[in-house]
């Protein structure tokens, strides 16, 4: 019988297989000396798992963990669970005889994909095992042997059948377990893959969700800068969009006059998001990415966003630009849904969207390409007019800043 090594012992041993696993993962090593910014790193790989055990911790297999109270400091290495580059030499080194629990946890799930309790249940690693010192080793009971065929063929037959249950058991046990380190490896790879990438560094509270969720207006003045449109001077093309929270991110749907986008918003610190859509379409690959970064504390009743986005031209005239576009909540919950083949898309020569708030109320909302002057919301038209717009490239081509050819028209 065993149990799992504790304290000391057992922090330096996963804090090694830490640094071995992460230098096969990323191939960058770590120079173990005295330097605490050496393993800050590793910290932060930790940081990331230790910091969701309070949300987690029934699905990992681990003693529960209080939620952060504090919302001012929510960046490494000021939260509650975060672990430093400093705390990591010194239990490495053997420095530390009582190493906090949300560390423990957070090496075993980084290297076998559960925490320290369903660890116990089922060791993946024997290096963890000690012998346990209480457990003793039953003497084998000597066998009377009968004289009769009867009984001899019955024992034949017994010791038989516990062979073959034996060798089932020891089949289900390393199918079980190669199950689980292949587990271990792919969530350790996604721990990896979302540090690398900065994949949700931030977890939003309900209050943050509340006033991001929801469905909004969105104008933006890229047909401006649409080379084979003669009339394009100050113009502003309308889209709605639906933000939805799912699982730490949000989903984002966006209606355009001509086409849609999909795509995901995530919070990056407190009140700041980035949007990351693209068009969507039936094929697999990405056509015309576009990302923006928005302000939620603007103290106003739209958002500003800064976009790399393109005019969304025809072919080689479809170019990169930096452009300036407003979003205003116009509510929350319900369903949209796509006007189709109706008297009324004739009628306005634009794509119309409903939106369906209840049973009895409904909002229409007619997506075009409009003049900047025809829009209703006076103090936006300064932030999305030519001025707004900046090409990948200098073009005076690109844009049109008098209104001479609006009087040409």
């Amino acid at each position: 019988m065993y149990k799992i090594k504790s304290g000391k012992d057992e922090i330096v041993y996963l804090l090694t297989k830490v640094i071995e696993k992460y230098e096969q993962q990323t191939g960058h090593e770590i120079i173990q000396n005295t330097n605490r910014k050496n393993y800050e790193v590793i910290g932060i790989v930790l940081s990331d798992i230790s910091n969701q055990l309070p949300q987690v911790w029934q699905t990992y297999g681990t003693d529960s963990y209080e939620i952060e109270t504090n919302i001012n400091n929510q960046t490494y290495p000021y939260r509650k669970y975060d672990i430093t580059g400093g705390q990591i030499k010194d239990a490495l080194n053997g420095a530390v005889s009582n190493p906090r629990p949300f560390l423990i946890d957070a090496c075993y799930i980084f290297l076998y994909g559960v925490g320290r309790k369903i660890f116990e249940q089922n060791p993946l690693d024997e290096n963890l095992l000690i012998p346990n010192p209480a457990a003793h080793t039953s003497p084998i009971s000597s066998t009377t042997i009968d004289t009769t065929a009867t009984k001899v063929t019955t024992a034949m037959h017994s010791k038989l059948a516990v062979k073959v249950l034996c060798a089932i058991v020891t089949v289900l046990v390393g199918i079980i377990i190669l199950l689980l380190l292949n587990q271990s490896k792919i969530k350790g790879n996604w721990y990896s893959i979302k540090a690398d990438m900065n994949i949700l560094p931030y977890k939003p509270n309900q209050a943050e969700i509340d006033s991001l969720e929801g469905i909004w207006l969105c104008y933006t003045g890229s047909p401006q800068a649409r080379i084979s449109d003669p009339t394009r001077y100050h113009k502003v093309v309308s889209n709605l969009i639906e933000i939805q929270y799912k699982n730490g991110y949000f989903t984002y749907n966006r209606y355009g006059a001509s086409f849609n986008h999909i795509g995901y918003v995530q919070f990056e610190s407190a009140g700041i998001i980035s949007v990351y859509s693209r068009i969507k379409s039936t094929v697999s690959k990405t056509e015309s990415p576009r990302h923006s970064l928005i302000n939620l504390n603007s103290g106003k009743d739209y958002l500003t966003a800064i976009s790399a986005s393109w005019n969304f031209d025809i072919g080689d005239k479809n170019k990169i630009i930096g452009i300036r576009e407003i979003y205003i909540k116009v509510g929350k919950g319900g369903k949209l849904d796509e006007v189709i083949n109706a008297i009324e898309n004739a009628s306005c020569k634009c794509k119309i969207i409903r939106w369906q708030q209840s049973d009895t109320v409904t909002q229409s909302f007619y997506l075009k390409n409009e003049l900047l002057d025809s829009i209703p919301y006076t103090d936006i038209k300064s932030l999305i007019n030519e001025s707004s717009i900046l090409p990948s490239v200098p073009n005076d081509k690109l844009l049109i800043y008098t209104d001479t050819a609006l009087k040409a028209q």
